[in-house]
């Protein structure tokens, strides 16, 4: 396997872009490989190197790289069409009315151009529905590149985890430990008047796929309705991925006051939305006064191909099969672990997967969570597995990125390159794929 071709392209790209690369979590050490071209389940790089895919554009690519026929002949439809008008079309309709039929939370939707933006926007409309300033967060959960929620400590103690940010901002966000009921509990209790909403992803999958404990999502439920806060779920990630066409939040039976979606909404196209109560969501103007806008928002081709994406899911196996072979992923892996590296802590549900490379374990190798931990308290990993952030970050991360992620790639594997972001199986993955990969978890660990 030669790498010259991409180790040039980085050489180049290094002289002309910050860091060679367009987003951080591309800048593989010593350097990433460049990608050619996609084909169903796997991408080839410059180099003419085939591997199997599982980063999967990090979660938009539900088909992999080669959708279906209807969705191909709804983008090439759109695109010769012209590529974009500065006025509303009937396919942004079309899709809206889909994911309000769909998905528990949603009557009205507004479409943008990124998850980033999509959680942008929603903490602007909580702000401006509730007249208060307060953010609730989950220390390790992802909200995009937003000054908002880039921020480190807990509660009061909060400052910013960048440069770039006026220590401001950061005075409004209350950063909390996910799955930790007494603290959010706490800091309603001194700020609840304040609060405009509670901002978490449903399961934390930007930071090594932390369920929710029993019962947490309804605390916050509760403490939103008490406190006349909004409650938002960030589904950027978990969104028409977990709990299929209802999202996670009809997996676990909650409904937020407003959600916010990306990745496989646009098919595989940058893409964004906003979608919650009619009350609350028609506070964006032009009928309500917290501004949102931009020039290619609901853009035709994007919007084509996020509405494709769905109907097909509505009308063909799509979940069944990525669910399966997601579980049999899982499995395999625990199956892996519990040989080979009994600490380790499998996670995941539906068709994410990840390893989290815990430090300690239970001394005897049964695992009842067999396809992923579910934070059940029977369970004897339950005391060991990760519960926030702070967990995995606890995990061996170097592990994974200098020696895991290379051995995976030597055998034609291409995961995330670091410990934090989730794995995807795609609609093009096989069994045969999910085989191949256990062999190669055998070989890596």
């Amino acid at each position: 396997m030669t790498d010259d071709r991409s180790r040039d392209l980085y050489d180049r790209a290094l002289s002309v872009m910050p860091g060679g690369v367009n987003s951080s979590v591309r800048a593989i050490r010593p350097y990433p490989f460049f990608v050619e071209r996609g084909d169903g389940a796997h991408v080839i790089d410059a180099d003419g190197n085939r591997y199997l895919d599982y980063v999967m554009g990090y979660g938009p690519l539900l088909y992999g790289h080669d959708p279906p026929e209807r969705v191909q002949a709804a983008v090439q439809k759109y695109a010769s069409a012209g590529p974009m008008y500065g006025a509303p079309t009937e396919i942004e309709v079309d899709l809206a009315e889909f994911v309000a039929r769909h998905v528990p939370s949603v009557e009205k939707v507004r479409f943008v151009n990124s998850g980033t933006e999509a959680t942008v926007s929603a903490v602007r409309l909580a702000r401006g529905y509730t007249g208060r300033e307060k953010i609730v967060i989950m220390q390790g959960g992802y909200h995009g590149a937003q000054e908002s929620t880039l921020v480190d400590g807990a509660g009061d103690d909060a400052e910013p985890s960048t440069a770039g940010i006026p220590d401001a901002f950061a005075q409004h966000t209350l950063p909390v430990p996910f799955n930790d009921e007494q603290a959010v509990r706490e800091v309603f209790e001194t700020h609840g008047d304040d609060i405009a909403a509670v901002l978490t992803e449903p399961i934390l999958g930007n930071h090594g796929i932390v369920m929710p404990v029993a019962g947490y999502h309804e605390t916050l439920r509760e403490l939103c309705d008490d406190h006349g806060a909004l409650l938002i779920f960030d589904e950027v990630i978990t969104g028409f991925r977990v709990g299929g066409l209802q999202c996670a939040q009809g997996k676990f039976g909650v409904t937020p006051d407003v959600t916010t979606f990306g990745k496989v909404v646009g098919g595989g196209f940058p893409v964004g939305a906003i979608g919650g109560r009619a009350e609350v969501i028609e506070g964006f103007t032009p009928s309500g006064d917290v501004f949102q806008s931009g020039t290619f928002s609901g853009h035709p081709v994007t919007m084509a191909a996020g509405h494709a994406y769905f109907t097909y899911a509505a009308e063909n196996d799509v979940y069944d099969h990525v669910n399966d072979l997601g579980k049999r992923l899982r499995r395999g892996i625990a199956d892996i672990c519990e040989d080979q590296a009994p600490s380790y802590t499998v996670v995941g549900t539906d068709s994410m997967f990840k390893t989290v490379f815990t430090r300690e374990g239970p001394e005897e190798g049964d695992v009842e969570c067999e396809s992923g931990c579910r934070q059940r308290e029977s369970c004897p990993r339950y005391d060991y597995c990760p519960k926030n952030g702070a967990d995995v970050d606890a995990a061996e991360t170097e592990r994974w990125e200098r020696i895991f992620w290379e051995k995976m790639k030597e055998q034609g594997v291409f995961l995330t390159p670091n410990q934090f972001e989730s794995q995807f199986v795609s609609y093009a993955h096989t069994e045969d794929d999910v085989e191949e990969t256990l062999e190669a978890y055998k070989e890596a660990l």
